[in-house]
């Protein structure tokens, strides 16, 4: 059987590949263009794919295709429609990352909030050596006693509400479906909860519910020292709009893993925020740790195992 990995180094060196290589002949290319997928697959059985696009056209190419494999969650790199009009099947893998991409949550947030990188360079700039006092105070603030607010109570949002908890916050949330009703914690309509929260943490899907959710009417009425965090899906955030929101001071800050269009482009506004300080950049890793990247791997080693063997 031979199976085609198409973007290996979005895995890393997972030890899991050792697995994958059992199954049958291995091909595992760095990455691929759009344009070279239809070649690279043409004598594919399984075809196994984190981010780049498989259409109808590599579909086509690959004549012996039985399964097209998706190393990730989110399914929009891959053509459904024409994979069901040709009768292929394609599986994606889910609930690999829920530790991962709270501890990353979480991460971020402490990190902002605390001025870590500030203090890191306070010190090894040599400013603290020259310090009269033993100690260089900047304004932070403790998650106990504050009101953090989930967009979007799934898996993830549900494990970093179990977190925040943790830390003597009160949880509340916003169900970007409507159909969340049953969480131990208080439900909120969006504007409400951006009114009333310190935290508002995203951890909903990409959809036609979340697409350019929080534009800069809603995220104004934020008070004024809330943090936004944003480790679920680029576009639920208009960027434009946060980047002004920013560089107004109308709200504490930002910290994103995830962005419209990934990588992210060099005229993202983003990037071109005056109030730097104010916002805290990732490069979609919330999702990678070691342990989440081997499980999504070996989900999708028996995904193929179950439909091919």
């Amino acid at each position: 059987m031979n199976i085609v990995l198409l973007d290996r180094k979005t895995l890393g060196e997972a030890a899991a590949l050792a697995n994958l290589q059992q199954l049958g002949h291995c091909t595992f290319y760095e990455s691929t263009k759009t344009d070279e997928v239809a070649e690279r697959v043409k004598d594919a059985a399984v075809i196994i794919t984190n981010k780049v696009m498989v259409n109808r056209e590599a579909m086509l190419a690959a004549t012996k295709l039985k399964l097209i494999c998706i190393a990730a969650t989110g399914t929009n790199n891959v053509d459904l429609q024409a994979a069901k009009e040709l009768g292929i099947p394609v599986k994606n893998v889910s609930g690999y990352s829920t530790e991962s991409v709270a501890q990353h949550t979480f991460a971020m947030l402490l990190a902002f909030q605390n001025k870590i990188c500030y203090f890191d360079d306070h010190v090894k700039s040599g400013a603290y050596c020259k310090s009269d006092t033993f100690t260089h105070l900047q304004p932070i603030w403790e998650l106990h006693g504050k009101r953090l607010g989930i967009i979007g109570l799934g898996t993830i949002g549900k494990r970093v509400a179990q977190i925040a908890t943790c830390f003597g916050a009160e949880v509340v949330y916003y169900s970007t479906s409507g159909k969340n009703n049953g969480a131990p914690y208080q439900q909120l309509e969006l504007s409400a909860l951006l009114k009333t929260c310190d935290v508002v943490s995203i951890h909903a899907p990409l959809n036609d519910n979340t697409h350019n959710l929080l534009t800069y009417d809603l995220m104004k009425l934020m008070p004024a020292h809330a943090v936004l965090v944003n480790t679920g899906r680029g576009g639920i955030i208009n960027e434009t709009d946060l980047a002004q929101i920013i560089d107004e001071d109308l709200i504490g800050g930002a910290c994103i893993d995830v962005y419209t269009t990934e990588p992210i482009l060099a005229d993202n506004p983003l990037l071109r925020v005056k109030n730097k300080h104010k916002l805290l950049l990732t490069p979609h890793v919330a999702w990678s740790s070691s342990e989440a990247i081997n499980t999504v791997i070996l989900k999708t080693i028996g995904n193929i195992t179950s439909t091919t063997l």
